[in-house]
């Protein structure tokens, strides 16, 4: 069985952001998102992602744009370039110290949720992703921030309603 944590986000690719942020603003009353700044690949090339957050009613909304459309983000969207905005996975956060995180990575069987990705930002974020599809019909993301970065996205992340 798989620990669930805390429900914190829903996620969605698309490959336009900026009219992703339109129809946001336009249809659900969200006039702005928080557009992360992604520090380089480990090899000094840009991140091949656009991200951009709101918290909406006490979820987290996140918009992922894939630069180029060869990730796993990219597979839901349309081949020929059609606009699309597309239900990718949820996101559970893992609350306490890095220990906690450590355990809960640990506890994941690999065999029935399979680890797609998995990375870290320095020591304030862990994160990987399940591959839920056969059950759930998506991906499931886990993440842990460090106290400090959890209160510093909080403050960044606009929250609608206001």
């Amino acid at each position: 069985m798989l620990d669930l944590g805390r429900h914190h986000q829903i996620a969605y690719v698309t490959n336009d952001l900026d009219h992703a942020f339109d129809i946001y603003a336009k249809h659900y009353g969200v006039p702005q998102f928080f557009e992360l700044q992604l520090p380089p690949t480990p090899d000094g090339s840009p991140q091949p992602l656009r991200i951009a957050l709101a918290n909406v009613g006490g979820v987290e909304v996140e918009l992922i744009q894939p630069i180029p459309a060869a990730t796993l983000y990219a597979e839901v969207l349309p081949k020929d370039g059609s606009f699309a905005m597309v239900f990718h996975h949820i996101c559970i956060r893992i609350e306490g110290d890095m220990a906690a995180w450590d355990r809960h990575r640990a506890n994941i069987d690999e065999k029935a949720h399979p680890i797609v990705i998995e990375g870290a930002f320095g020591d304030v974020v862990r994160y990987c992703y399940t591959d839920e599809r056969s059950r759930l019909g998506h991906y499931l993301e886990h993440v842990w921030y460090s106290p400090e970065q959890l209160e510093q996205m909080k403050l960044a992340v606009p929250h609608y309603p206001a």
